[in-house]
């Protein structure tokens, strides 16, 4: 269908697949397309099993810095990013939220290919169901300088030190992309 808003989505996942990931992320990439085919409301928060969400490594010129919001549901300190809402363009769900959540307005993405692929369960709470968030990660460049503006969404926004990130989370996917930004700067 031409007006599918999945088309560009599951394009990008498969140009992500494509690519040389570590074994977690390659089944999560694949089993992300085959998901995306799957459910035609997986764009929709509504979609219970699980939906898309896009966030960003937002990294400064040096890609020294990352930013970080500790998360106002989750108490967990996590890069930005959020629902698609229907939106098949998910660098543009990572940018909208980025502006949403920290007002930031400077911003560079690296490139409009998944940085990182993660799928993750949100555990129920209250009424709503637990689901699982379908993940794209994209890399992008912001004004360390440009002043952060903390959202109702988030507890705190902080520049953090690649290295040491781990003290903020050191979960699996947190550390994947600590590894590929360092390997950029070898680069």
């Amino acid at each position: 269908m031409k007006d599918d808003p999945r088309q560009p989505l599951r394009g990008t996942l498969r140009a992500h697949a494509a690519r040389p990931l570590d074994p977690r992320e390659t089944v999560m990439t694949t089993d992300a397309i085959r998901f995306a085919g799957e459910h035609a409301g997986c764009l929709l928060r509504s979609c219970v099993p699980g939906h898309f969400t896009g966030s960003a490594r937002i990294v400064d010129v040096t890609r020294r810095w990352t930013l970080l919001a500790r998360h106002g549901k989750l108490d967990k300190w996590l890069q930005v990013g959020g629902h698609a809402d229907g939106d098949g363009d998910l660098l543009a769900v990572a940018l909208r939220e980025i502006r949403e959540e920290a007002e930031l307005t400077r911003l560079r993405p690296r490139s409009e290919i998944i940085f990182d692929f993660d799928r993750h369960m949100i555990s129920a709470r209250g009424a709503e169901q637990g689901h699982y968030h379908h993940d794209l990660r994209f890399l992008i460049e912001a004004d360390r300088d440009e002043q952060l503006v903390i959202s109702g969404e988030s507890h705190e926004l902080a520049w953090i030190e690649l290295d040491q990130v781990g003290r903020f989370n050191a979960d699996e996917s947190m550390m994947r992309m600590g590894l590929k930004t360092l390997a950029l700067q070898l680069r």
